[in-house]
């Protein structure tokens, strides 16, 4: 199994899953705008040139929410989902999907006007807004942790993508010190080893 991997990227997702499930896996590492991502060869495995790509045998696959649910269902013997009988399985569902629906468009907005793009083509409107829109959407999730340890019951799929866009949010201008619940989920899901390890790759 290979996972193509950058740092800062939806490929610390995926890694964090392999490392949590204990699977071997081989990495091929790349900065995030590198040449070779551009590459004729790297398109085969990603039309869109980007990163993660897990390659599984004869599987290759490269968005990372699909990513996941595939090495839980394949590979995680029931681990890190909770039962479908369960109470705790539409939260899991719900909290699974919350990352990519809700935080990381203006998440997305937010790293192109502030990183991404040359200074004199920034908007700053546009990251108003964004960090507005962010900031709403990380307040619904320090509500939903009130009393909670992770999203859905026991630490789950959905901690990794979610918590995973939690934890990017961070660095991105969000005043988390509103966030008694939020800040310390996100100190909890840092303090993993599996994840310290997947962002340290």
């Amino acid at each position: 199994m290979k996972l193509h991997y950058a740092q800062n990227s939806r490929a610390v997702r995926v890694a964090w899953l392999l490392e949590e499930l204990g699977l071997d896996y081989e990495i091929e590492k790349y900065s995030l705008g590198a040449a070779e991502m551009r590459s004729p060869e790297f398109a085969a495995l990603h039309p869109l040139g980007r990163v993660p790509v897990l390659e599984d045998g004869d599987v290759t696959m490269f968005e990372s929410g699909a990513i996941i649910q595939y090495l839980l269902a394949r590979y995680g013997d029931g681990r890190l989902v909770p039962e479908v009988s369960s109470s705790d399985f539409p939260q899991y569902l719900q909290w699974f999907h919350y990352a990519e629906g809700m935080i990381m468009p203006p998440v997305n907005i937010i790293v192109v006007e502030t990183i991404l793009l040359p200074p004199e083509r920034r908007n700053e409107v546009n990251v108003k807004r964004a960090t507005k829109l962010l900031t709403n959407m990380l307040a619904t999730l320090d509500r939903h942790m009130e009393g909670r340890e992770f999203l859905a019951g026991d630490l789950s799929g959905a901690d990794i993508i979610t918590g995973h866009a939690c934890v990017i949010s961070g660095g991105l201008g969000v005043d988390f010190g509103q966030f008694k619940n939020l800040s310390a989920y996100v100190e909890r899901l840092r303090s993993r080893p599996a994840l310290i390890k997947a962002m340290s790759l």
